[in-house]
């Protein structure tokens, strides 16, 4: 099987406006940042950790059954996940728990991706688009 899977991470996020908006509103602006793209916001993501979807494969295959496995196995079913605040702790933990099997690459991603959800705990906005390419 060829392919790679690329997580991405979101960098910044704006309303696409062709007015200015008014000093008073601005907590307008942040509820509708907040709320989403209906309201015209645009997300920007960045490339922050890429492998080959095999290695991929053989990574969370070393993880035990569970939620956490489960989680990332949904790249394979669906070809995207979204990872945000509510789901970093459990896969934290999960890849933590594995360190001791993975090879050099695999301990590399690991890494990234414990350092992309480092960016998450400290803005819970912040949120991992993963897709199978």
């Amino acid at each position: 099987m060829s392919g790679k899977v690329i997580f991405y991470s979101l960098t910044q996020k704006f309303l696409d406006r062709q007015e200015d908006m008014p000093a008073e509103a601005k907590q307008v602006v942040y509820y509708s940042l907040a709320i989403g793209h209906h309201v015209g916001v645009i997300d920007c993501l960045k490339p922050v950790l890429e492998c080959p979807l095999e290695d991929f494969e053989g990574w969370i295959g070393k993880l035990v059954e569970g939620e956490a496995r489960s989680k990332l196995e949904g790249i394979l079913k669906w070809g995207e996940i979204n990872i945000d605040s509510s789901h970093i702790h459990m896969l934290a933990s999960a890849l933590d728990s594995i360190r001791t099997q993975l090879s050099s690459a695999e301990t590399a991603w690991t890494e990234q991706l414990i350092q992309a959800f480092k960016a998450i705990e400290v803005e819970p906005a912040i949120y991992l688009i993963v897709k199978r390419c």
